[in-house]
């Protein structure tokens, strides 16, 4: 008995898929150009999460800090502990709250206690009373904290 044409030609491609025997692919051609569509949405993506994360990683309160013309500027490396006292009197520790001025040592002494490496940066509103501040300042004196740094702002001289 003679394989019947159809029979044949299913085997030739059974055979062709079992043992890999296949006819020459045509490649496509090889493309020099890099295509930047992709880089340029991940940029952007990048981009609007620092735009957005970038103020909520500022620490503590926003204060307006008093300006001085000779400003030493130092980088905020995130080891200072920062006091924020407000113009309406009201005196913060990071984020948090501190209800009353005479708590300010202790809860500044639990803070260092927590992270002793680190320094204190006092960002004092320029509107606050100095009262306020210098009480602050006590409160930190009397806790045993000396190394202290009071935030300004540069202002621009004028020529």
């Amino acid at each position: 008995m003679k394989p019947s044409s159809d029979r044949l030609a299913r085997w030739r491609t059974a055979r062709k898929l079992i043992f890999g025997e296949h006819e020459e692919r045509v490649k496509p051609p090889i493309r020099a150009e890099i295509n930047v569509t992709p880089l340029v949405d991940v940029v952007l993506v990048l981009l609007i999460i620092f735009m957005v994360v970038t103020p909520l990683i500022a620490s503590g309160i926003a204060v307006d800090l008093p300006r001085t013309i000779h400003h030493a500027r130092k980088p905020d490396d995130g080891k200072d502990i920062i006091v924020s006292i407000t113009r309406d009197e009201k005196v913060y520790i990071g984020r948090a709250p501190v209800p009353r001025l005479e708590d300010v040592g202790t809860a500044m002494t639990a803070e260092r206690r927590k992270f002793p490496d680190k320094s204190v940066f006092i960002k004092g509103d320029n509107r606050a009373p100095y009262g306020v501040v210098r009480q602050v300042l006590a409160q930190l004196h009397d806790a045993k904290i000396d190394d202290v740094v009071l935030g300004t702002e540069e202002a621009m001289q004028e020529q």
